[in-house]
């Protein structure tokens, strides 16, 4: 039960109690957790990797790269309903709920598969520049934009038609994007270990901020409300930036192997997930005060993740895997395929 204050007769006491009753019940929340715990697991199987996974919160699906093609799950049931097939090196899925459009990234065919959301049916395809990876749909502009991680841009697309509006030249390897809903896109660059302002409709960079100490930037997220950006580091840290300014305003620690980060508007938890098994919840406490609420046990591999903003729920798609001989990349035990969800009590 939250604690009750009886205000004092002078406004000043009473304000005094009513900021140290929020004060209170923040920090309770704080110390209680996220809540979140393994629900249930969908079941794919098949062959070959993953990278991002999307949630369509007017559909109740969850699209999910898989090899090449992406698996459309309900989310009601957990059972595959559909599928995107030929999408060569598939990376990123953008819902376009207004035009009844989506958009697949292939890193592979350096281009974006256009498809109708209703019918799961390929509408055509965009070009892009070379392995297009992450992929984003800024409402406010009207546009998708793919983040072309061999050729340093992004790739400006009218989100209604399909049709290339331009491309952005960011000077780095791009790796995650975020839309403030207000008309201009923010990008890490990995290699570079700095953040990006970009203005879409003028096709242009307006601010290069860095990221220090932030290193080897993954994962973005924005609380559009405060002006908050959450970039997942590889140095295992959370960088808190200003998105006015720049500026680095908190870091937090995380697990290793950073790759996908979300923020949920409602609950003020930023996520990030990392593949050595762990997904990190950090509380919004303030604009400029953040506190680690959880170190959530997932799976190992399950590097990527998404929010459904209706249940609050999060998504991780995983593999068993197993040590490659003399190190690098595990590898994926085939049919074992398959998406975590986890929910708060």
């Amino acid at each position: 039960m939250n604690p009750v204050f009886k205000l004092e007769s002078r406004e000043d006491g009473g304000m005094r109690k009513i900021l140290g009753c929020l004060l209170l019940t923040g920090a309770v929340a704080a110390a209680a957790g996220s809540g979140y715990q393994a629900a249930r697991t969908f079941a794919i199987g098949g062959e070959g990797g993953w990278d991002y996974v999307t949630v369509d919160a007017a559909g109740r699906r969850l699209f999910v790269s898989h090899g090449n093609e992406v698996e459309v799950v309900d989310l009601k049931s957990g059972k595959v309903t559909g599928k995107i097939p030929d999408t060569q090196g598939v990376h990123g899925i953008a819902v376009a709920t207004e035009t009844g459009r989506g958009y697949v990234s292939n890193g592979r065919t350096n281009n974006v598969t256009m498809f109708d959301l209703k019918t799961l049916k390929t509408l055509g395809t965009v070009p892009t520049g070379k392995k297009p990876d992450a992929i984003i749909y800024d409402k406010a502009d009207g546009v998708v934009m793919s983040f072309n991680g061999e050729s340093d841009s992004t790739t400006v697309i009218d989100a209604a038609t399909g049709k290339v509006n331009g491309t952005i030249d960011l000077g780095g390897g791009p790796e995650f994007a975020a839309a403030d809903g207000k008309g201009k896109v923010y990008v890490n660059l990995e290699d570079k270990s700095e953040i990006l302002q970009l203005d879409p409709k003028a096709l242009k960079v307006d601010q290069r901020w860095p990221l220090k100490p932030c290193e080897e930037p993954s994962a973005l997220s924005m609380d559009q409300a405060s002006r908050r950006l959450f970039v997942g580091c590889r140095n295992k840290m959370m960088a808190v930036v200003n998105a006015d300014t720049g500026q680095v305003v908190a870091t937090l620690p995380i697990g290793r192997g950073v790759d996908a980060g979300r923020f949920d508007p409602k609950t003020k938890f930023a996520f990030d997930s990392c593949g050595d098994g762990t997904t990190t919840v950090v509380h919004e406490d303030s604009p400029d005060k953040y506190t680690v609420v959880d170190t959530l046990t997932t799976k190992v591999s399950a590097r990527t993740m998404e929010l459904d903003p209706v249940t609050h729920n999060i998504y991780l798609p995983f593999a068993e895997v197993t040590p490659a001989p003399g190190g690098g990349r595990p590898k994926i035990v085939p049919g074992t395929f398959a998406v975590l969800e986890m929910s708060r009590k």
